[in-house]
């Protein structure tokens, strides 16, 4: 039996932060992961789709060149490489955690872990069994893939995001979407680019159900126009195989639609990976299969800890990260430093689109008076020269004090962007303290200010508006 302070079971974005926090904090630490070490995140979620994105947007970019004044022919692309660049990525930053536990002396079990009680940790795997002796655990087993009911998947070419991430990737000619939320609208934006015929189905009234609805009825018009069939709210209702291709039937507009494709993406969600968590006679308390969690990240056991997407959270992998660093934190007795009120919701597509806080609607539900603040970025100079479509940058704020609540963006870099507003929002800024922030010009950045200033009436860049 090994003695440790802190067993951290899942070595994903939530698991590995929270152990090299935890070794960083003075404790003997031990993580235990199954698999490649990264989790989904790393292995088959945020890295390699925008890896993947990025070629997909720059083999685009290369088809419309000639709007930039650059001539090229014969251009295409080879799906093998634009994995292989993947999967070189993926494993670089794989091996640099790998690196990190070394570092830090954090001992890395390749294996399977059940919870026997609450302070014993059982490992196994290659034949072997050991027993690890524990103060503190912590559970970030994360989460997989929802699979569609009955037999639908059993269908060759019917596959998850899981799959569509894996070591070599395959494209088809007609693809179909199931799935509205960020995974769906993401796969969409890289399959269309590159020139798949795309088809989306949405069980919910709008894609991206959770964002601001005008960032969700913008994403809608922007894929009508480039081509992709949006279906909202539909269902599949079943997958027949003819020949050598897929029909999907989908309820639509009280009827019936046959979609007929080479392909069909699965996005409908995700659920906890608990099976086999725990030894008989043992078990934290959970809900729906999730790991239920109190305001300190604590089980109904103080001493057990859980993290990330098995908690029925955000299913984010920086939302994770955080969380790791408060549970740390609050283990070793000191006040937890991420503020988890203020966390982005960010999808990778083309306008990025980023959302941090309360949209208007949410802060009117709680009976909040707002002002909001809005830039259309059609007339900002670093959009105007990317050639984006419409975009702009929404900001809310409390109409009593001008303190900012939320902010709403859908334009280039907004993933980046969302950040300085996440800032603001944490330190509780008033508009007239964002406004007195210089921003480089020339830069998308420009249309924070621009946004602020509409509050007032005072956006240099926007016509007054009609008194």
């Amino acid at each position: 039996m090994k003695d440790y302070d802190l067993v951290v079971i899942g070595a994903g974005p939530g698991g590995y932060v929270a152990a090299i926090r935890g070794a960083q904090k003075g404790l003997k630490v031990a993580v235990i992961e199954y698999d490649k070490t990264g989790g989904t995140c790393l292995n088959r979620g945020c890295i390699p789709t925008k890896s993947i994105m990025h070629s997909s947007h720059l083999y685009k970019e290369i088809l419309n060149s000639e709007e930039y004044g650059i001539l090229a022919s014969n251009v295409g692309y080879d799906i093998d490489k634009i994995y292989d660049r993947k999967n070189g990525i993926v494993e670089s930053l794989r091996n640099g955690v790998e690196q990190l536990f070394k570092a830090h002396k954090i001992d890395h079990y390749k294996k399977k872990a059940s919870i026997k009680d609450k302070n014993t940790v059982i490992v196994r795997g290659d034949g072997e069994e050991e027993t690890l002796n524990t103060k503190y655990i912590i559970i970030a087993t994360g989460s997989k893939p929802t699979p569609l009911p009955g037999t639908m998947m059993n269908h060759k070419n019917v596959f998850d995001s899981d799959e569509a991430l894996a070591e070599k990737g395959k494209i088809y000619k007609r693809i179909v979407i199931v799935g509205g939320g960020v995974i769906g609208v993401e796969f969409a934006s890289i399959y269309n680019a590159l020139g798949c015929e795309v088809s989306i189905i949405g069980s919910r009234p709008q894609l991206l159900r959770r964002l601001d609805r005008e960032i969700s009825q913008n994403t809608a018009m922007i894929f009508k126009k480039r081509g992709i069939k949006v279906f909202t709210p539909a269902r599949v209702q079943e997958i027949l195989e003819e020949n050598d291709e897929l029909i999907c039937k989908v309820s639509y507009k009280d009827a019936i639609e046959e979609i007929r494709c080479d392909g069909v993406l699965v996005c409908v969600g995700r659920k906890p990976v608990t099976e086999g968590l725990f030894e008989d006679g043992f078990s934290v308390e959970l809900e729906n299969g999730f790991v239920k969690i109190n305001e300190n990240l604590q089980t109904n056991f103080e001493n057990i800890y859980a993290i990330g997407d098995c908690t029925d959270g955000t299913f984010l992998a920086h939302a994770a990260s955080a969380q790791g660093i408060n549970a740390v934190s609050h283990i070793v007795g000191e006040e937890p430093p991420m503020d988890l009120n203020a966390i982005q919701s960010c999808v990778y597509g083309d306008p990025e689109i980023a959302q941090v806080g309360m949209t208007a609607d949410e802060a009117k539900e709680k009976g909040i008076e707002v002002k909001v603040g809005k830039y259309v970025m059609t007339n900002n100079g670093r959009t105007m020269i990317a050639n984006e479509d419409r975009s702009f940058i929404k900001l809310v704020f409390d109409a009593e004090t001008e303190v900012i609540l939320g902010a709403q963006l859908m334009c280039s870099r907004a993933t980046d962007l969302i950040s300085e507003l996440s800032v603001a929002i944490v330190n509780k800024l008033t508009a007239e303290e964002i406004a007195s922030v210089i921003h480089p010009h020339p830069t998308f950045t420009e249309g924070v200010t621009e946004a602020v200033e509409d509050i007032f009436g005072l956006a240099v860049h926007m016509m007054p508006k009609r008194k």
